[in-house]
Order: structure tokens, then C-alpha cells, then sequence
């Protein structure tokens, strides 16, 4: 009866304000389908302060669990902290798990140096892009492929541009566009068409999938000539050999405990038994106690350390090392 008399209220409030003469004191019920618009509207949310005081006790834990250093990874309120695990996992984690070959150096045909400097990023060779941002869109498989595409072409004598996620997201068959898909899956459709990737401005990002634009042949873009995907679990010492001569590596990995990320170098609480999660290895820094890899994610710069995150090399942290493909333009 409160809502029906508020909503009576607000009715004569508004007679008022717009100079009608006459106002007609009746009863204006609420639809039925009024009524289940309110009750979801507020169901949903006290399920977001739920989530977010769940969340509150989440990140309490992370950064109190186990003993911590200035280096060590921290937890806190973010754009995520408002969704529960399953409703993170099911938006965000859409990257599909796969099992690829474990690396022989004998028989990769991958040249790697083995004098590799103790620290090392491709940005500082200006050839990264900005952080990008897929929205809602489960597309973290499209963004990984793209954004090393670009740096791999610019470090090969090619322009920096940044190319269409979304021409991947639409025309990638075989992955099912922001509902998920396979990093691997996209390069080798992408090696095995000759497809070239068009710039951004061509065909920008929607936050959705849609029907796939066609190019003609001669029209300008990039395209893949070749790529290769390896386990380099217990070789991560071989990885960033393989990283300065290659470029950026696309990796999938368990990023379930991302959704409370702000920075530092993650070091526990990130299992390599679900990989759920691409994004792309940018470097290292095997200077300091803890050596990190250094991961470019897909969230935006609001998320972590400007949209980058720090993995502690040598223990698989997260399944960084399970699926690593690199690509060649």
C-alpha cells in the first residue's frame, strides 16, 4: 500500500508541475507487469550489495592469508567487485582450455637465444598498444590474438595500427564471438585463410557479435603467415628466450582470483588447473627477488595496474606456461 500511495503522490506532483487545471484524485494500481519490474529492480539490487560485501571478505582474506611484501600481489574493490564468482567467471573467464604439445627445442624449428637480457618489454620498444577494454563482450580470445598481431607486425619493419577485434570476433567460424572462443582456434583459421586484419577504424569494436564484413583480397590489413603453440610448463626460462625473438605470446590462463586484482605480483591464489582466460605476455623482469611476467589484459585501465597485470615466473603461477602460441606475420 506504500507504493500505491507514493505512486498517487507523485501523480498529482506531476499535474502540478505541468500547469493542468484540474486533478483527478483516483487510485492508479501498479501493472502486473509494473509490479515485477520494481521487485526485479530491487532483487537485483540487493544482490549486487550481497556480492559486493562477499566480496569485501574475499579481498580480506587475499591480502591477509599468507605473509606479504611490498612486491606481493593486492586485493581490492574494483569494476568486478558488485558480481559473484559465477556471474565474473561466465562474462569475463569464456577463453576455451585446451592441451597443446609440450616444447622440444629439437623439434620446434623456433630459434631461441639463450643470452636473453634480465629484463625485457616490448613496449619499451613502442610497439604496444593501448589497453583495450571488451566490455561485456567474452571475447578476451580475439583481443589476446590481435593486440600480438599488431606488435608482431610493427616489429617486423610495419607500421603500429590497431587492427579489428571485432573482424575475429565475427568471422572466427569456429569460435562462438563474445561468447567465448580459442586463442589457438583463431590463428590457426587466421594462418590457414590468409585473412588480413583491417584497421580499427574500418571496423570497430561493437561489444557484440555481428554478421561478418568481407574485404576484397587487395585491400589493405595484416595477415598471419604462421604461429606455433607450446606447454613451456617447467621452462618459463625458455619462454622469455622465446618471447624476445618471437614478440608478444598469447597465453591462456585460471584468472578466477583477477576479479579482485589491483596490482602487485601474484604469487598464490591462482591455480593452473582451469585455464579460463586469454591475454598476451608484453615482457619480463627477472631483476628484483620475485621475477614477474609482465601481462597486458583486456579489462581496461581501470583494472589492475593500468590494465596490466604481474605473474611470478617459475611455478606455471596461473597456468601461464600450459598454452603459448606465438605468431609470425
Amino acid at each position: 500500500m506504500a507504493f500505491t500511495s507514493t505512486l498517487v503522490v507523485l501523480i498529482i506532483y506531476h499535474e502540478l508541475l505541468t500547469g493542468s487545471n484540474s486533478v483527478e484524485l483516483s487510485w492508479k494500481y501498479p501493472t502486473d507487469g509494473e509490479r515485477l519490474k520494481t521487485l526485479h529492480e530491487n532483487n537485483e539490487h540487493y544482490q549486487r550489495r550481497i556480492h559486493f560485501q562477499t566480496s569485501l571478505k574475499r579481498q580480506a582474506f587475499l591480502n591477509s592469508v599468507l605473509k606479504k611484501s611490498n612486491q606481493s600481489a593486492r586485493y581490492g574493490i574494483n569494476q568486478f567487485s558488485d558480481l559473484s564468482p559465477q556471474q565474473f567467471r561466465e562474462r569475463y573467464l569464456t577463453a576455451w582450455n585446451e592441451t597443446a604439445p609440450k616444447f622440444d627445442l629439437s623439434r620446434s624449428g623456433i630459434q631461441v637465444k639463450m643470452n636473453y637480457p634480465t629484463k625485457f618489454d616490448w613496449r619499451d620498444h613502442g610497439i604496444v598498444g593501448p589497453v583495450r577494454n571488451q566490455e561485456s563482450c567474452g571475447g578476451c580470445w580475439a583481443f589476446s590474438v590481435v593486440e600480438a598481431i599488431e606488435t608482431v607486425s610493427a616489429k617486423d619493419g610495419g607500421k603500429l595500427q590497431q587492427l579489428s577485434v571485432q573482424q575475429v570476433i565475427d568471422c572466427s567460424y569456429e569460435n562462438e564471438g563474445c561468447n567465448g572462443g580459442s586463442p589457438v582456434g583463431a590463428l590457426d583459421w587466421l594462418a590457414q585463410t590468409k585473412l588480413k586484419l583491417v584497421n580499427e577504424a574500418e571496423y570497430p569494436f561493437k561489444d557484440m557479435a555481428g554478421i561478418c564484413q568481407y574485404f576484397p583480397q587487395s585491400h589493405t590489413g595484416v595477415a598471419v603467415r604462421n604461429y606455433s603453440a607450446y606447454d613451456f610448463s617447467g621452462q618459463e626460462e625458455v619462454m622469455k628466450g622465446v618471447l624476445v625473438e618471437s614478440g608478444p605470446l598469447v597465453v591462456i590462463v585460471d584468472a578466477i582470483s583477477w576479479q579482485d586484482y589491483l596490482g602487485g605480483i601474484i604469487q598464490h591464489h591462482c591455480s593452473s588447473h582451469n585455464a579460463n582466460h586469454a591475454v598476451l605476455i608484453t615482457g619480463y623482469d627477472s631483476t628484483g627477488e620475485v621475477p614477474y611476467w609482465i601481462v597486458r589484459n583486456s579489462w581496461g585501465t581501470s583494472w589492475g595496474d593500468n590494465g596490466y597485470a604481474y605473474i611470478k615466473i617459475g611455478n606455471d603461477m596461473c597456468g601461464i606456461a600450459d598454452n603459448v602460441a606465438a605468431v609470425s606475420v
